[in-house]
């Protein structure tokens, strides 16, 4: 692979580790990670545009990265624990929300609104529009079996019949899980 997209989780940044597990473990290949915005719809545009303009082999999506990652039609793209209900977490989280990692605009908090809620409710009942048989085999995901988290598994089978990996680990890949258990399949995904 030439190039890649990774999309992080919720309250985190491009800089994230994994990013960086990326690069290590795909030696050569440009992963690109950009600060995606909390606001559903520009991060969904912000995606769709860099999609169009850099062309990346794979688009891979961790927990709220996977939600958003899952919803970019006509593109190879890898969930890792997908969180296809992220109204629920942040309903949880109503307020101000420290970001979890640095991002490149300064920015160290966001904040959690009924009104922000309700655009991701809204973006969730239409988050599965769209997929037929050429887009689930562009789609594959990965479901830590000890996820303390998220547990989307069912939703994501019920829309992409065999198209899930369980692996042993929790919500946060770590780098050995990654090189044992994901990258394998990343890689022959990605030569299919």
């Amino acid at each position: 692979m030439e190039k890649i997209l990774f999309v992080h989780g919720l309250a985190s940044s491009g800089a994230y580790k994994l990013s960086d597990t990326l690069r290590i473990l795909l030696k050569g290949t440009t992963v690109l990670a950009p600060d995606v915005p909390i606001e559903p719809g520009e991060a969904l545009a912000l995606l769709r545009e860099i999609c169009t303009r850099e062309r990346p082999e794979l688009v891979v999506g961790l927990s709220w990265g996977g939600f958003l990652t899952q919803q970019l039609r006509g593109v190879r793209k890898a969930l890792i624990n997908p969180d296809f209900t992220v109204s629920r977490l942040l309903q949880e989280m109503t307020g101000e929300v420290k970001y979890l990692s640095p991002r490149k605009d300064g920015a160290l908090s966001f904040t959690v609104s009924p009104e922000l809620c309700r655009r991701y409710e809204e973006m969730e009942t239409l988050q599965f529009d769209g997929i037929g048989p050429a887009e689930q085999e562009r789609t594959l995901a990965f479901f830590a079996e000890e996820d303390e988290l998220v547990r989307c598994q069912p939703l994501f089978e019920a829309h992409y019949p065999g198209r899930s990996i369980s692996y042993p680990g929790g919500h946060l890949p770590t780098f050995p899980e990654m090189k044992k258990s994901i990258l394998p399949h990343l890689l022959s995904f990605c030569h299919e």
